[in-house]
């Protein structure tokens, strides 16, 4: 495979769909050799959860059917391709190539696990589509990419994706979880960061990788999210492991990930002819990355030293399965024979081409040497050149620089160049203070070099063909070794190092049940408290009994922050991180849903309130009894009669499921619904008023405080005429009147129901409480005279 350099995209993936508006996706990871399968009904017109899937994957091509032949309702894939994915590589392959009873042959082949651990083997057919679409996409990365992908080698995953947590597009981009919204803060020089940017402190490509993946999908396996846990827990109360870890974790390549699936794909056997240059190249990756794998296997015993006393259980299964695997000493043995022992990986590139030519130890192969020493010569040749053009030009700095593309190259400062440069220069570039050059004779010798370190890379590989078979039968056990890797990486070099640099109990263990409420004390902003240092900190509590908040304050008092604060606690709670609060229980998520901001959208023609009522359209298909749903302002833009009957209505929906729900809004006549439902519970932010000034404390406080009439108090502070505002305040205190007379009849009407699921939200906070049985009946006790007394 080529070299995959950087962090850019490595995801095939190939789309299908049918008649019933069912998906079928395959997602092939060129860097890690895995294949992700899902396949789901698509729920939304405009193919919202085909979205969330393309963003979380980043695809660098993607693979549809034709649509010239296609009924209607089977192009939607495609045209969603071509509208949002403009820039993306769009492969269109014959109908024919999405083939589902190859693409089960071809996993089962291609799987590194049984189909039956897949759920493949029996109900293949139930998942026809996402097998025909990795038919597809298998057939297109073998023939364009010129490899055969060895058997047994895949990690596959089936429907992956919803095994997590899932985040929509939309929710994504508003709760800033890879970019940020704004980049920087208005009235500041602070540069705004997205929760990725505030945790890749990763040291490798794969750890940044997976990192991504993690916060797009969180986890939703309690017990999965309890080990990282655990994990996070020894590595906070023990230092020495902490650091050691760190420190190992240091001395693997940054391509680690990759190298290690390299082997997963073995090379067409194509004549040299054909190849041509690439062949020399594909030589080069090779050998670069056995010596990659060499560094990678001789850092392992280091990492058996370091994990070797620990006690939680993800760590010391990585010790078992990995530091206690004979396989990895057998293939540095293998590697020992055939590759020089001091031979290293190198990062500066001349260095790194030597290295490569003499990996193979000298003797093995009679062409190899004759081709090191023409490398030798001519490497040697240059350096003589460059001596002689410092005597015969009197250029005592002319230094002579390498990069891959241009090979051997002169650089001069400005300063030592007395009037004209000398004929002999050519191709001449300014760079900085110094002049870039070469001469004839130097390009001669450059291209005698390339090419005997070309015919170094070839001799090598063939040298290496035994070798690389070896490698190959054990190919399953690099790819663990690489998954290890990229896990240890997040975990120690992100989340433990993100812990580590804040003082002590400013993060703290979340704890999980399975059904129980939602309770966060003291939670804080991640992003934005690293940015103020004043933030203050709000809780929250949700329960079956009172699974709606209603948040009620005047503009920028604090509202879509809270929103963003809990949601971003949550996702940091399921990925198996400690959170920003002074304590916190939760329920597992299963979607998260935000209706934020009042933006239209040119491109699709929806104004601002359609675009608001595809949200919430979507969010009332989709939403789960296990959902977070989080509404930040409903209806405010259309005509304010219809917009309050739609939030009302989008309430009482939410409030007939089990799912939690955050809303905030500037309507105070929703307050209504807490003396109508009792699962309801009002919220306000707390706001004084100096000097007809409102002033923010951005404090969270219980009911519904009514700010008089801050909207007019922000009007008179932007100019409004005093008659205009004289005029406002008096229609607003009749209609205000009105509406305190009707929520008084309301409390007396549906008080004892409110008494009931009072007592009754206390009962479920007993029930997953962890006091002992004395304090328990002395609760219950109390909770019975609270009730027969009215206090509650």
């Amino acid at each position: 495979m080529e070299d995959d350099a950087g962090e850019r995209s490595s995801f095939v993936i190939g789309l299908i769909e049918n008649r019933a508006k069912e998906v079928g996706v395959a997602a092939f990871d060129l860097r890690l050799a895995s294949l992700h399968l899902s396949q789901y009904i698509e729920t939304s017109s405009s193919y919202q959860n085909t979205k969330t899937l393309l963003q979380f994957y980043d695809p660098m091509v993607i693979i549809v059917s034709p649509n010239k032949l296609a009924p209607d309702g089977m192009v939607g894939v495609s045209e969603l391709a071509d509208r949002f994915y403009a820039t993306v590589k769009k492969v269109v392959m014959a109908r024919g190539c999405f083939d589902d009873t190859k693409g089960a042959v071809l996993i089962k082949n291609l799987a590194a696990k049984e189909p039956s651990a897949l759920g493949l083997d029996t109900s293949y057919k139930q998942y026809y589509l996402c097998l025909a679409a990795a038919a597809a996409t298998i057939k297109w990365i073998e023939a364009e990419k010129g490899v055969i992908i060895t058997n047994h080698s895949l990690l596959v995953t089936f429907n992956g994706s919803f095994a997590h947590m899932n985040i929509d597009a939309t929710s994504v981009q508003n709760l800033e979880i890879i970019e940020p919204l704004h980049s920087t803060l208005w009235g500041t020089s602070n540069k705004k960061r997205s929760l990725l940017n505030m945790l890749k402190t990763t040291k490798t490509v794969g750890g940044s990788r997976l990192l991504r993946a993690n916060l797009l999908q969180p986890l939703k396996d309690i017990e999965t999210i309890n080990a990282r846990l655990d994990c996070l827990d020894e590595l906070m109360s023990n230092e020495q492991l902490f650091f050691g870890l760190a420190q190992v974790l240091s001395k693997f390549p940054k391509e680690s990930d990759r190298v290690l699936c390299h082997f997963c794909f073995k090379p067409r056997k194509i004549t040299n002819k054909v190849m041509g240059v690439d062949y020399a190249r594909k030589s080069q990756v090779l050998v670069s990355s056995i010596i990659l794998l060499k560094t990678a296997l001789d850092a392992l015993p280091l990492l058996s030293k370091v994990l070797k006393d620990a006690k939680c259980f993800l760590l010391a299964n990585v010790y078992k399965s990995v530091c206690e695997n004979e396989k990895y000493a057998a293939v540095r043995r293998r590697i020992g024979e055939v590759i020089d022992e001091d031979v290293l990986h190198a990062r500066v590139p001349f260095v790194a081409r030597t290295q490569q030519c003499f990996a193979v130890k000298a003797g093995i192969d009679g062409l190899l040497d004759i081709a090191r020493r023409s490398f030798c010569d001519t490497s040697e040749a240059i350096h003589n050149l460059a001596n002689k053009y410092r005597e015969d030009f009197k250029l005592p700095n002319l230094k002579l620089p390498f990069n891959n593309r241009r090979g051997f190259y002169f650089s001069i400062p400005h300063k030592d160049i007395q009037g004209k440069l000398p004929s002999q220069f050519i191709q001449v570039l300014k760079h900085g203070n110094n002049l870039h050059c070469s001469t004839l004779e130097l390009a001669s010798l450059n291209v005698r070099n390339k090419s005997a370190a070309a015919e170094c890379y070839i001799r090598t590989e063939v040298c290496l063909e035994e070798l690389v078979d070896a490698i190959r039968e054990d190919v399953s056990a690099l790819t663990l070794l690489a998954e290890v890797l990229c896990l240890l990486d997040m975990i120690v070099n992100s989340f433990a190092h993100a812990i580590s640099t804040k003082p002590v109990d400013r993060y703290t263990r979340p704890e999980f049940t399975d059904n129980g409420p939602m309770a966060i004390d003291a939670g804080r902003h991640p992003i934005l408290e690293t940015i103020h240092n004043d933030f203050v900190p709000n809780n929250i509590f949700l329960s079956e009994a009172s699974n709606m908040v209603l948040i009620i304050g005047p503009n920028m008092s604090g509202k879509s922050t809270y929103l963003q604060q809990v949601c971003l606690i949550v996702i940091l709670a399921q990925i198996g991180c400690y959170v920003p609060t002074r304590f916190s229980t939760l329920r597992v998520v299963d979607r998260i849903f935000t209706r934020m901001g009042t933006v239209d959208n040119l491109e699709s023609n929806s104004s601002t309130f359609m675009t608001e009522m595809k949200e919430t359209a979507f969010i009332m298909q989709n939403v789960s009894q296990r959902s977070l749903i989080v509404m930040d302002e409903l209806g405010r833009a259309t005509s304010s009669s219809d917009g309050f009957a739609i939030a009302w209505s989008c309430c009482e929906h939410l409030l007939s499921l089990k799912a939690y729900t955050i809303f905030a809004t500037h309507m105070e006549n929703l307050s209504e619904l807490v003396t109508v439902y009792p699962n309801v519970k009002i919220l306000h932010f707390d706001v004084d008023i100096k000097n007809n000034r409102l002033d923010f404390k951005f404090q969270l406080k219980d009911g519904a405080r009514h700010v008089p009439h801050y909207g007019l108090l922000l009007a008179e502070v932007a100019g409004l005429p005093s008659s205009v505002i004289e005029t406002a305040r008096n229609i607003t205190s009749r209609i205000t009147e009105k509406e305190v007379k009707r929520m008084e009849v309301n409390c007396l009407q549906y008080q004892p129901i409110q008494m009931a699921y009072h007592v009754a939200q206390r009962l479920i906070c007993l029930k997953y409480s962890s006091q002992d049985e004395d304090s328990i009946r002395e609760a219950l006790h109390n909770l019975k005279d609270s009730y027969i007394h009215g206090r509650l």
